[in-house]
């Protein structure tokens, strides 16, 4: 297993200097941003893709910075309502894929959507509950008209420019929000669908991610190494579902955090574990959102806290078996 990083974190220095800075942290990894809902401060797809000069420059940052790139990421809603947005993402996605495919990376990190409840509608709809009836009919139009067909044509095209696995987010908000949901995509579409596993938004739904990564143990294609914390004294008066600002950090009844800050080295433990038990020796990426520490001192401590509980190691021979 080796360990990584979400270039976002960097964002206030230049791309090398990124580089650099999670390189010196023990990293052997970088996520790169790339478009959706992420600034393509770092890079732009459309640009690498047109210049062949602009893509060999790129090449040799990343190979001087003695990291690997672990996927491309490009959250983003391609079955948003409004046309003009869900074609930008669309755009994007497709972009990422096919330089995904120029420099030999396999995985792109993205959302599956929301759609809205008719094309007519100005903003996603997230649906939750299944009553009254009308909520259901929605969700069977968002899932039949929207999310299936735009991802069967999305899992060919990567298909056909090399890229294997599309490592969906589970996120509230979006369509694909639980395992549950997303094992139905992937059901419907085919084995490129897969899963980003972002424990942060599973611990705050009351999932136990150790759990779900048993259920999502054939198609889980890359993960994210970020914590969050549930404040008791606040869910259990207004409850989970919370749309407060991030920034009304006392006022909310849960906040992302760095690893380590929302559960101990036992939870992390146990995931990690059950993650070499199904079979994943891939990359733990870590994304920073921790708004009670800068971006710097959340990696150092992010890094410190994986060291401790990651295999890094290819597991012995059982001599005793």
């Amino acid at each position: 297993m080796k360990l990584g990083a979400f270039n976002t974190l960097f964002y206030d220095r230049g791309f090398e200097e990124a580089l650099e800075a999670i390189k010196a942290q023990g990293c052997d990894a970088v996520e790169i941003g790339c478009g959706g809902f992420i600034s393509k401060k770092h890079i732009d797809p459309s640009r690498l893709l047109a210049d062949e000069k602009a893509l060999k420059s790129f090449r040799s940052v990343v190979e001087k910075s003695g990291l690997f790139v672990s996927a491309l990421s490009c959250h983003g809603n391609m079955v948003h309502p409004r046309k003009d947005f869900a074609d930008r993402h669309r755009r994007d996605f497709r972009e990422a894929v096919q330089l995904a495919g120029k420099i030999g990376v396999e995985r792109i990190v993205t959302f599956a959507g929301c759609p809205g409840t008719s094309d007519a509608d100005a903003n996603p709809s997230w649906i939750t509950c299944p009553w009254p009836d009308y909520f259901t009919e929605a969700l069977k139009w968002q899932w039949e008209q929207k999310l299936i067909p735009t991802w069967k044509e999305e899992a060919a095209f990567a298909r056909a420019h090399g890229v294997k696995m599309i490592c969906l987010e589970m996120h509230p908000g979006d369509a694909v929000y639980s395992p549950d949901k997303l094992l139905r995509l992937r059901a419907a579409v085919g084995e490129e669908i897969g899963c980003n596993f972002d424990p942060s938004h599973l611990f705050w739904q009351g999932i136990d991610p150790t759990a779900a990564v048993r259920a999502l143990a054939d198609c889980l294609y890359h993960v994210h190494a970020k914590d969050s914390r549930v404040e008791p004294l606040v869910a259990q008066v207004n409850g989970v579902l919370d749309n407060k600002p991030y920034a009304q950090e006392a006022q909310r009844s849960w906040l992302f955090r760095t690893v380590g800050y929302g559960h101990d080295f036992s939870v992390w433990k146990d995931l990690v574990s059950t993650m070499r038990l199904v079979g994943y020796d891939y990359v733990m990426s870590i994304e920073h959102e921790d708004s009670l520490m800068s971006g710097p001192e959340g990696l150092k401590k992010a890094v410190q806290f994986l060291k401790a509980v990651m295999l890094e190691q290819p597991r012995g021979a059982m001599w005793w078996d």
